[in-house]
């Protein structure tokens, strides 16, 4: 299993921010030993443990991805904020792409106009190569289609 350096380093973040070794390896996926090497490594072991940490993340009180308190705007309507901050959402939306919800109409079945492939692509029906190298080999002429001037 190959882990990412953005989930190690947010093994770490959280357990600087008091959650427990077996916590984090359950909420992020790593195995145990590997978050309990590298936080070892890192010298976090000194951090008290916050029992109460998985908690206030998942009543938005704390940040899915670092475990710093998150600040709500009491005058906004909607739902509560979920991280600290734009750089831990990119982060942890980078690690846990899978976890996304996808609307199952905007996946669509394409074959790529350069290489005859077929392939799957989200939100974009009118995409019509599989990759940008395609896209490029196609258009200027250094594929099976010369463009016409």
């Amino acid at each position: 299993m190959q882990i990412k350096d953005d989930a190690l380093q947010q093994a770490i973040l959280l357990r600087k921010s008091g959650m427990s070794n077996r916590k984090i390896a359950e909420y992020t996926g790593i195995p145990y030993e590997k978050v309990r090497y590298q936080c070892k490594k890192q010298d976090c072991d000194s951090v008290l443990v916050d029992e109460e940490l998985p908690a206030k993340i998942k009543s938005r009180e704390a940040c899915a991805y670092c475990g710093k308190p998150v600040t709500q705007n009491e005058h906004s309507a909607g739902r509560k904020k979920r991280f600290c901050c734009d750089e831990c959402r990119r982060k942890y939306w980078k690690i846990h792409r899978p976890d996304q919800k996808r609307n199952p109409k905007a996946i669509y079945t394409k074959v790529c106009a350069y290489c005859g492939k077929t392939f799957e692509v989200y939100g974009n029906k009118n995409r019509k190569y599989c990759c940008h190298e395609h896209y490029v080999a196609d258009y200027f002429g250094d594929g099976k289609y010369s463009r016409v001037s």
